[in-house]
């Protein structure tokens, strides 16, 4: 990230620092983290001048709140070198090949047998049942985003301001080489070509990004019991730990109505 950015935003930014990649030559700055928390009209209006900044907002939470390290963000464990570009992947191919693998048959799976493994994606199974329909929203998307903000501070107080040159949210991910998701995959830009579709089709924002976590607000969340269960297939081909960790029970149709009509998705990677 070009230091001479942070100069294009108009409101004072609290103390900060450059983060660089601990793979990195130490050239390129992947993001800047604020030293402290921040407040949710601070994300706002700095969210406000991105069309004129460039810059992008993200909550950023710690591994552990009570280490100095403040990791993976403090700490450097971001990796943009090892990831490609969101726009060279199709976000429905990926959610198709990724149920692809999470549904198959694995011999070596001492959790799930086969029977017990299809019974998750019932009634789909393993047939890929396609993405769900767009819906529009009455509500700004944007103004959604503010007032998650304002909610997700209540709840992790710990949490620091990150600021990334990117385009949205969904490409922020990319940028600042954020690795989650590592145990199931290295490219972050798969992830962030179906956050941007999410981006159109349900008015989703990325808002609050931890070690290993997501979080959006989502402006036109499914509704229908038939719309919940397609984008429930979604998140499991995006995160299975959503559903194979989750609340009970572990099943598609349980994790279906738990969003539908939900302004906020969470995901955790194992």
């Amino acid at each position: 990230m070009n230091p001479e950015l942070l100069s294009n935003i108009a409101v004072p930014l609290p103390p900060g620092r450059l983060v660089t990649s601990d793979e990195g030559d130490g050239d390129d700055q992947a993001l800047w983290l604020s030293d402290e928390t921040v407040s949710a009209e601070l994300w706002t209006r700095i969210r406000d001048e991105h069309p004129r900044s460039g810059l992008w907002p993200l909550l950023l939470d710690a591994l552990d709140p009570n280490d100095g390290e403040f990791r993976p963000w403090g700490s450097g464990e971001v990796f943009p070198e090892q990831m490609s570009s969101p726009a060279s992947h199709d976000p429905a191919d990926l959610l198709a090949q990724w149920w692809a693998t999470y549904t198959a048959a694995d011999e070596d799976d001492d959790r799930l047998d086969v029977k017990r493994r299809l019974a998750v994606t019932a009634p789909f199974g393993q047939a890929w049942p396609d993405l769900a329909p767009g819906r529009d929203s009455a509500m700004n998307p944007d103004q959604l985003a503010s007032e998650f903000v304002q909610a997700f501070l209540a709840e992790r107080p710990q949490t620091r301001l990150g600021l990334v040159a990117a385009a949205s949210g969904a490409e922020a991910l990319t940028v600042a080489g954020w690795s989650g998701p590592c145990n199931y995959d290295n490219d972050t830009a798969k992830l962030s070509a179906v956050l941007h579709d999410w981006e159109h089709r349900f008015g989703a924002r990325a808002v609050a990004v931890g070690f290993d976590t997501l979080h959006l607000s989502v402006a036109a969340p499914p509704v229908s019991e038939r719309d919940a269960l397609l984008v429930a297939a979604e998140h499991f081909a995006f995160c299975p730990d959503n559903i194979w960790q989750g609340p009970r029970p572990y099943t598609l149709t349980a994790y279906a109505d738990r969003i539908a009509g939900a302004h906020r998705w969470d995901f955790w990677w194992d």
